[in-house]
């Protein structure tokens, strides 16, 4: 139907990251708020703040934060101790090559110094500690090893601050580890460590805490739960009582519905460029500066590559195209961020604003009429996922509001100037769509632990989820229904973990009002649950996290389509099913003629009454007894890639326990019990074990060169066997 409105650390970063954590270890319509209830008086001074940005009036002046103290850093003594102690750790003695590095030496020295690093710990650095340390900072997927690492970098890091070294000394510092342990081309190097070595220097300059709270900060659960007061806080809610939930029921007839596009992670490559190298050894490859292919297969392909490559416009011409041709009754668009490619090495605040002119203007030139509801992503900003809040910068190159300024500008073709307080303020804002349904879309990046910006004071950045309370509460008193939009997904890795904490005792509240959430940035086709804070057995609500545009990587290029309950008497507003439609990309390159088709409806695919919270708790309890179940989610998640690697038993415990968790770094907790039921189904006998344990082994042992040595030798990997060592060589 149609829909009437009422009256007016991506590679880079993660090499950065590596770096440092090695070697320095329609317009909708706005109603008139009614007044303002007697729970407002409760502990005034805390809404007061609050409640100006959810007036009517535009001269309202903006939130107010405190400004946060200069920290000193910690004591040298203890930092040199616990750097030493995370080296030996790592299996490495990297301390000659630090201090070596950091001296006044010629050019002739540094090779020197380089070469005068044992052969086995440069080899096995580059083959087992940074390529590992890389891949799961780029996953999210983090084990001890990024921890360690982590560990023995910040503290580095900050022994270097503390006795002095400039930006400048830093960088060149960090540019001579990334090049000498060819972690990235030198113009990579170049890029990451001009582009992210102010932030990091400014912060790490500003904050109290040691190298442990760092990590277990930034990296979560896998370094550790890390008690940190700094960053221990929790928003205030209204005394207003809980509604009891009302049982959701299994609609017998049809209604009304909306059709509601998702679009999600464009990341638009301007530069892409058919026939080029797809196989490169860069983050993004497919370009130019990239050089020819040097075989067929590893030509960049004319709609898109699987590798590391990017979106070409003429596949986001044609994506909208078909959209347009063959969705022609959408009724609104949620637009979930992420427009930039990831070439973050080189990128400016010019070109990324360029981006988001571009893509809003093509948005609005193909659908004209129909609003569009954004949501920023981390690739928006320059460098990627900076995102400081006002409060904690004092120097204007590190400020974002050329960000936000020009978001309010370009997001205002879609909706009402009210917004602007809070768009220009942190990104995020509240219109009501339809009497009774508002859309809230939040800046996820406030929870993003790559966003350095939070080490120096993570509670609550700009008041965003106090704010967020006061627009629910006012939606519960009015009887609205609310719909949340982001772009990070607050269970995902990427989400600190007292911020998602705090979410998700949001979501449990006000799980009568919020009917739906809507997110991106993973790329994959999936969805996150919630359940009750006192009753952890209990389904409230459900997170959609929508698949990308962009094949990056191993993908095809998707969108979604929701049927949301709509225009009626009691209207759910609740989500009643949804589609999710993909190009095959390898039979797109192959015939030169790109399909988009139906990858599956959700309700017929996976056999659902609804897609009610109960309904999701129990399709996940399903999947991890029913393996055919689990392989086609397993399908659907990957967008029916023909490069979609095999999931083993890990693989699929991670996959469940992350459908459940909208509380990140939280899995002990959300999945212990669903996690025992898949280990118990994928036990295997006693005897097909120790058959296997064997053949795996004696297989190791044949393919490597070694020899017995006493085992009183010092520093060598060793597994003792009857008094004596046996020392693998790495050749």
């Amino acid at each position: 139907m149609q829909f009437s409105l009422l009256t007016t650390w991506s590679r880079q970063i993660v090499t950065f990251i590596t770096v440092c954590a090695v070697f320095t270890a329609g317009v909708p319509v706005e109603k008139l708020r009614k007044a303002v209830p007697q729970w407002t008086t409760h502990n005034m001074s805390l809404w007061e703040d609050v409640i100006l940005l959810s007036t009517d009036s535009d001269h309202q002046p903006l939130l107010m934060i405190n400004q946060t103290g200069v920290y000193t850093a910690p004591d040298i003594e203890k930092m040199e101790n616990e750097t030493l102690k995370q080296f030996q750790i790592l299996k490495a003695n990297y301390t000659k090559y630090f201090y070596d590095i950091n001296g006044t030496k010629s050019k002739e020295d540094s090779r020197a110094s380089r070469a005068a690093l044992p052969g086995f710990v440069d080899k096995a650095l580059q083959l087992l500690n940074l390529n590992q340390v890389v891949g799961e900072v780029e996953t999210s997927v983090m084990s001890k090893m990024s921890c360690t690492a982590c560990k023995a970098g910040a503290g580095l890091l900050q022994h270097y601050i503390k006795h002095g070294k400039t930006r400048d000394d830093i960088v060149k510092i960090t540019y001579q580890f990334c090049t000498s342990f060819k972690l990235q081309t030198p113009r990579v190097c170049e890029g990451i460590t001009e582009l992210f070595s102010g932030e990091v220097v400014y912060v790490l300059q500003r904050i109290s805490i040691g190298p442990e709270e760092i990590c277990s900060f930034v990296i979560g659960d896998a370094c550790g739960d890390v008690y940190n007061p700094t960053h221990e806080w929790d928003v205030v809610f209204p005394p207003v009582p809980k509604p009891t939930p009302n049982e959701i029921k299994i609609l017998k007839e049809p209604v009304p519905q909306f059709k509601v596009l998702h679009l999600s992670d464009t990341h638009f490559d301007p530069y892409y460029e058919e026939g080029t190298n797809a196989d490169c050894n860069e983050p993004l490859c497919c370009r130019l500066t990239n050089g020819p292919a040097v075989s067929p297969q590893s030509r960049a392909g004319r709609w898109g590559d699987y590798r590391k490559c990017d979106t070409p416009k003429r596949t986001i011409d044609n994506m909208l195209q078909h959209i347009v041709s063959t969705h022609t009754d959408i009724d609104y668009i949620i637009w979930t961020g992420d427009l930039p490619a990831h070439d973050i090495w080189n990128q400016t605040k010019e070109e990324n604003l360029s981006i988001l002119k571009e893509t809003v203007a093509q948005l609005l030139k193909m659908f004209p009429g129909i609003p569009i509801f954004p949501a920023l992503g981390n690739h928006e900003a320059v460098p990627v996922n900076s995102f400081p809040p006002s409060s904690l910068v004092n120097k204007p190159e590190f400020a974002i509001d050329w960000l936000y300024s020009e978001l309010d500008t370009q997001w205002r073709r879609w909706l009402p100037g009210s917004v602007s307080r809070t768009i220009k303020r942190g990104a995020f804002y509240s219109v009501l769509v339809r009497p009774g349904f508002r859309i809230i879309s939040l800046n996820m990046n406030y929870c993003n632990n790559k966003n350095w910006w939070l080490l120096m004071n993570s509670t609550d950045p700009v008041k965003e989820l106090q704010w967020f309370i006061y627009e629910l509460q006012n939606a519960e008193f009015n009887g609205e229904k609310v719909h949340v939009l982001g772009h990070i997904p607050p269970g995902h890795p990427d989400c600190l973990k007292v911020w998602s904490r705090n979410y998700y005792a949001i979501i449990s509240r006000y799980e009568s009002t919020i009917t739906a959430q809507f997110f991106g940035h993973t790329h994959f086709d999936e969805f996150e649950l919630f359940y009750d804070t006192q009753d952890l057995g209990r389904p409230v609500s459900i997170a959609y996290v929508g698949p990308s545009v962009t094949p990056y990587y191993d993908l095809n290029p998707g969108y979604r389509i929701y049927y949301v309950d709509g225009d009626r008497e009691h209207s759910t507003r609740a989500v009643l099913d949804h589609e999710t439609w993909v190009m095959n990309l390898k039979e797109a390159n192959l015939y030169d003629y790109p399909i988009w088709q139906k990858l599956y409806s959700t309700q017929a695919a996976y056999s659902l009454p609804s897609l009610r919270p109960e309904d999701w708790d129990t399709f996940v309890n399903n999947l991890a007894e029913d393996q055919t179940l689990f392989d086609l989610y397993y399908k659907h998640y990957w967008k029916n890639s023909p490069t979609r690697p095999a999931c083993d038993a890990e693989c699929k415990k991670r996959m469940i326990c992350d459908l459940r968790s909208g509380r990140s770094h939280d899995r002990k907790i959300l999945c212990q019990e669903i996690e025992s039921r898949i280990d118990a189904g994928s036990r295997i006998s006693w005897s097909a074990w120790l058959y296997n344990g064997f053949t795996a082994s004696y297989v190791s042992l044949i393919s490597i060169k070694y020899y017995w040595v006493p085992a009183i030798v010092p520093n060598m990997p060793v597994n003792k066997t009857q008094g004596f060592t046996l020392k693998l060589m790495l050749y």
